[in-house]
């Protein structure tokens, strides 16, 4: 099934080429940038989701910085065991006159740090509620995935709790080989959250939206989900929004084939203009990433699919999910339709 989305003048992202060698644009290009869109805040009285509580569950492969957590809070270090904690969110001016973007949030602190049980606390945390969970991708450090986990939530109106897991991504240009590494390595402790979330009784449903490197170690860790826990295991798992996913199309295939018929519950958002997949199927030796294939071909896979290739007004066009409200609203009908 096929999402069309209507056409939409976008404004197109501000980039200075004359600074940026060709290098350092393909690595820029990979990483998970912020659009510039804005919206206005609710009133106090229409206030849901993270507006009314400004906080995100964290679960992390990273290592903290310092004890109690401070500033960067997360390093690219990682950890032996996966962490649990709260970040509290200092919100925008509560004003209808405030325009909000992602940089308008901050971090105000990190709390209620678990080393020991980290899985069992975080679905403890949610429980009761829907999750949207976000996964990053390539480039990010803990402050940049927060941002963008805050955006997301924010731009869809999401109404439960929101969460993120982030993996210890290096956040540097250069380590697009050594980032895959540490996403593929935070495999088992995401099984692990999502189980213990899973297994949580009257527990909500748990959407995922993975964006670029962090669509495979979202796949890949579905896979194991569905090889361990069978059919029942995935039941609470609703929506899958892989958004513009740096995936080889053959082993994105194969990956759909192990899932069986929970597949469907998957959603891609796709460009065939997406910079940053390009350069990436170049060091791929040239196979088509699964963001940027073909509508046809991706359908023929049995999943959803959202072209966004007519939003590509920018240079990069591969954070269309962050930047562009019309793709927000591919996530915000996918999670609603589950």
């Amino acid at each position: 099934m096929t999402f069309l989305i209507p056409s939409r003048i976008l404004r197109p992202m501000r980039f200075s080429l004359s600074r940026l060698a060709l290098v350092c644009l393909a690595g820029f290009a990979l990483s998970g940038c912020v659009g510039e869109d804005s919206a206005l805040v609710s009133p106090a009285s229409f206030k849901t989701g993270i507006e009314k509580d400004p906080k995100l569950l964290v679960a992390t492969t990273r290592l903290p910085v310092g004890d109690p957590p401070k500033k960067p809070w997360f390093s690219s270090e990682r950890s032996a065991d996966l962490i649990f904690a709260e970040a509290r969110l200092t919100p925008p001016s509560d004003s209808l006159l405030s325009r909000v973007t992602a940089s308008d949030w901050s971090i105000a602190k990190v709390e209620n740090v678990d080393r020991s049980n980290a899985a069992q606390a975080f679905a403890q945390a949610a429980f009761g509620r829907d999750l949207l969970l976000y996964i990053h991708g390539y480039k990010e450090s803990f402050e940049t995935a927060a941002t963008s986990t805050v955006d997301l939530s924010e731009g869809i109106k999401f109404a439960g709790v929101t969460g993120l897991f982030t993996w210890p991504s290096a956040a540097s240009t250069f380590s697009y080989v050594a980032d895959r590494e540490s996403a593929m390595w935070s495999r088992d402790s995401l099984e692990d959250l999502l189980t213990a979330i899973a297994k949580t009784p009257s527990g909500g449903r748990i959407h995922i939206v993975a964006h670029s490197m962090g669509t495979l170690l979202t796949l890949e860790t579905l896979r194991m989900v569905r090889a361990s826990g069978g059919e029942s295991a995935m039941e609470r798992i609703g929506a899958v929004v892989l958004a513009a996913p740096d995936i080889d199309i053959d082993l994105f295939a194969r990956g759909l084939e192990r899932l069986g018929s929970d597949a469907k519950k998957i959603t891609v958002i796709s460009s065939t203009n997406d910079r940053a997949l390009a350069v990436s199927s170049r060091l791929a030796g040239g196979i088509v990433r699964a963001g940027a294939a073909d509508r046809e071909r991706l359908e023929a896979l049995g999943v959803r699919v959202a072209d966004a290739s007519e939003f590509g007004g920018g240079i990069i066009n591969h954070d269309l999910f962050l930047s562009n409200r019309e793709v927000q609203q591919v996530i915000k009908r996918a999670i609603e339709r589950s």
